[in-house]
């Protein structure tokens, strides 16, 4: 039965120490449907159609009707191939595209944590069900509709299903909605409806799409917009001179057609989305999990990386520290308070750092009534205990909090300052522990907890390749510049680190003019709120910067959000998950150094795609053009066009795979690199084709019919030979070295080509030795090509340190001051 078969119904309430029982969850899961709203997916049979539907499949489309008009049928034969072969490659390419994305959506699953069987457990929120126990915590998505049961309270941010603007404070008894995020406080809820019954489910409707195209997609449909008009404009012209030479319409019209089809990029939009497809499952297999695939682009480009502290450059394995005793009569009562100030089932990792510092059995005769989680605002835990001697309240928190709480004399005051300063030093963070017996009117000072959370054994190695590759490692933690420093200076970071306060104020809407240069300038940052997070963020993107930002809280969103790179550490939110666009599933930094270089290698591999594209377009399409306007011939037949397309497309398919040449440095869209290099190499390649036909004509002697098989053999040869060239930055015979998909694919195409060439399969064959005579002459070219090609690249590297070298020259003036004379 799906999800939806059923409307919502009263659940009768759950016991809220068992829960539901497997079997009983089992049943409701059949009869409810899993907690998902119903996706609707297009039948692969569908979908093929599809490829038949649009402008490109019409032109090809009508290019097969005038040729059945015309009786051409060999050439009808090829089209229909032609026409079947697109289809199939990009069904093909959408089908593993879709499954890429569909294992990277089974990792992104949301999880919640479920009492089943008395027992607290994760499991995926698709499989919860009406009647289901779960824990509510700061941060986490809400998984399905809820009716809250026990805990002080909760602030929810609902603002996306119902508009509010701020969080809404939730108490027992009261409903919270699937979608909205916990802000404050920690509930035990029990699940009223999921998937379509919810309200967000009846409300909302999920829009599944690419999400925002990157700017290096919308430049390369710019390219492919580019290269239609330019094609269309020139298959007018010679439309227009051939009538009017008194060619027949329908004849000229199938072949400008079929010029067209084989000249614009059909294959660009599969290239593009397999290969960021395949290239994300490739990050997935390195822990790294890319949300939204375009961001791919910002990642090869980020130039500063803003760290966690936390559990990204430490281990986040605290430890207890030897208690400083202020009210506590002894080391074991201080860590008995700061434990039952805390609560093993959350997971947090201070808390179980307190809990791991006491004796077996500590916690026997003791029960906490009520728990108030820690919070950013507050800064501490409350817990209200009943034990052996009565009931009283224990809280455990930030140090300076704590003794506020407690109202002491200067003299405890300025000891306790002075030790969590000292011990700050020393890279301890410090927890202060308070008791009272009045339900909180009064409290007492206990003491200080110390703690240490040591750097991760890979941490300054990573920064190290981190700088390698080109990219500034900052450092954002909460806790004190004096514990900031300390990491800092052991990780090679830097001990410029700047309290987030005085460079943005208390409330991070302070900011200073030069706080811009102040956050590029610093190591990292320390005393960090989230709302300091963002504006880090901001300033130095204000200044030219791309950004990635780590963040592990709801609170971390805006931030990760307004990055360009918004990356989710391990055992982060739901919340935080939800705005980033990379989710990290190990700890540390090493996973986002092989995000970037993968991200690098897949800008590469379609720069080069690019490059080599634009320079095919305009060597067949002009070669063409200009060929049938000078000479009045047709240089290639209707059929040769056809198998041009199809043998040019199947080698490009496996480029995804291909090695690439590995930036040091961060890397961004050249539109002028592209776009000169691109039309050097067709521009030359054009007077390469144009060589061999001279030379065909003249000194061969050939005549029209195997002159064609000459120019279609040398256009599929050249064009692979490019292939080789566009692919590498440096001489196409250094490293990296083609794949084998690649070598495997072009390989078999030049094959194929030469074997009808030379048995003359749908065109006149050539003799063996000429065939030789057309590889040489290409692969001299394929040197001269490789040539022009690094040419350009110096050219353009030099002209603008050139550049910069004239002003230099031209802004300095005639005479130094210190050699200066007055006559």
């Amino acid at each position: 039965m799906t999800a939806g078969a059923n409307a919502a119904a009263p659940v009768e309430e759950t016991d809220l120490t068992a829960g539901l029982s497997a079997a009983e969850a089992s049943k409701r899961l059949e009869t409810f449907g899993p907690n998902a709203l119903e996706e609707h997916h297009v039948s692969p049979l569908k979908k093929l159609a599809g490829y038949f539907w649009g402008p490109i499949p019409w032109m090809i489309e009508a290019a097969a009707v005038l040729s059945a008009l015309d009786a051409h049928w060999a050439d009808l034969a090829i089209i229909l191939v032609l026409l079947l072969f697109n289809a199939g490659v990009g069904f093909w390419q959408e089908r593993k595209a879709d499954d890429a994305l569909s294992a990277l959506k089974n990792q992104l699953a949301l999880k919640a944590r479920a009492l089943r069987d008395g027992k607290w457990a994760e499991i995926d929120a698709a499989d919860l069900v009406p009647g289901d126990v779960i824990r509510i915590r700061l941060g986490d998505v809400i998984p399905a509709d809820v009716r809250l049961r026990e805990g002080e309270y909760l602030s929810i941010d609902q603002a996306a299903l119902t508009g509010e603007s701020l969080p809404v404070a939730k108490k027992p008894g009261e409903d919270a909605y699937s979608g909205s995020i916990a802000k404050q406080g920690e509930m035990v809820a029990q699940v009223t409806a999921t998937g379509a019954n919810t309200f967000f489910g009846r409300t909302a409707k999920l829009v599944e799409g690419a999400g925002a195209v990157s700017h290096f997609q919308k430049a390369v449909m710019r390219i492919g917009d580019f290269l239609i008009l330019v094609a269309l404009v020139l298959s007018a012209v010679l439309i227009l001179v051939e009538l009017f030479r008194g060619e027949r319409p329908a004849t000229l019209l199938q072949f400008v057609l079929i010029l067209v089809v084989a000249s614009i990029p059909v294959a660009m939009p599969a290239v593009l989305s397999v290969t960021m497809a395949l290239g994300a499952l490739a990050l997935s297999k390195k822990k790294a999990i890319v949300s939204r695939l375009q961001s791919i682009e910002e990642m090869a480009g980020i130039d500063i990386l803003c760290s966690d502290k936390t559990g990204t450059l430490t281990q986040n394995k605290l430890t207890l520290g030897e208690p400083e005793l202020f009210a506590a009569p002894d080391a074991p009562a201080l860590i008995l308070a700061g434990a039952l100030a805390s609560k093993a089932e959350d997971k947090d990792a201070i808390d179980l750092a307190v809990i791991g510092g006491l004796k077996e059995g500590a916690l026997a005769g003791f029960t906490q009534t009520s728990f108030t989680p820690f919070d950013p605002v507050g800064k501490r835990t409350v817990a209200d205990v009943t034990g052996p001697q009565g009931s009283f309240r224990v809280s455990k928190g930030a140090p300076q909090v704590i003794l506020d709480l407690c109202a002491p004399d200067d003299a405890t005051a300025t000891r306790a300052k002075g030790i969590v300063d000292s011990l700050a030093t020393n890279g301890f963070r410090t927890l202060g522990v308070a008791r009272s017996e009045d339900g909180g009117q009064s409290w007492v000072f206990l003491g200080i907890l110390p703690l240490f959370d040591p750097p991760r054994e890979d941490s300054a190695q990573t920064i190290a390749e981190a700088r390698a590759h080109g990219i500034e490692v900052k450092m954002v933690t909460g806790d004190d510049t004096a514990i900031g420093r300390e990491i800092s200076g052991k990780l090679g970071l830097g001990t410029n680190i700047r309290p987030a306060t005085d460079l943005f104020g208390s409330d991070g809407d302070q900011v200073p003019a030069d706080a811009a240069q102040q956050v590029e300038a610093a190591d990292g940052f320390a005393r960090v709120f989230p709302e300091h997070k963002y504006r880090i963020v901001k300033a130095l993107q204000d200044r030219g910067h791309l950004v990635g930002m780590t963040g592990d809280g709801v609170n971390d969103s805006p931030a990760i959000k307004q990055a360009d790179v918004g990356i989710a550490v391990s055992g982060a939110t739901d919340a935080a998950r939800a705005a980033a666009d990379l989710i990290l599933t190990t700890p540390g930094l090493s996973t986002i150094i092989s995000a970037v270089e993968e991200a690098r290698r897949i800008f590469e591999r379609m720069t080069s795609y690019t490059i080599y594209r634009i320079a095919m377009t305009i060597d067949i399409m002009l070669f063409v053009v200009l060929a049938m306007l000078i000479f009045g011939v047709y240089p290639l037949t209707a059929v040769m066009i056809i198998l041009l397309a199809l043998l040019d497309d199947i080698p490009i398919m496996t480029i995804a795979y291909d090695n690439t040449w590995l930036s040091k440095k961060p890397v961004r869209w050249n539109m002028p690199w592209v776009l000169g290099v691109s039309s050097l190499l067709g521009f030359l390649s054009v007077v390469q084709t144009f060589g061999l036909m001279y030379l065909g004509k003249i000194p061969f002697a050939m005549d029209t019919p195997h002159l064609q098989t000459m120019i279609f053999l040398q256009l599929v040869v050249g064009g692979h030979l490019m292939l080789f060239v566009t692919r590498n930055r440096k001489s196409f015979w250094h490293k990296p070295y083609p794949a084998w998909p690649l070598v495997s694919a072009i390989l078999a195409t030049q094959v194929l080509a030469v074997l009808m060439t030379g048995f003359g399969w749908l065109m006149p064959a050539l003799p063996w030795h000429i065939i030789a005579w057309i590889w040489v002459y290409n692969l001299a070219w394929m040197v001269v090509l490789d040539f022009a090609k690094l040419g350009a690249d110096s050219l353009m590297a030099y002209r603008p340190r050139f550049k910069q070298v004239l002003l230099d020259k031209t802004n300095r003036p005639l005479f130094s001051h210190g050699s200066h004379r007055h006559s």
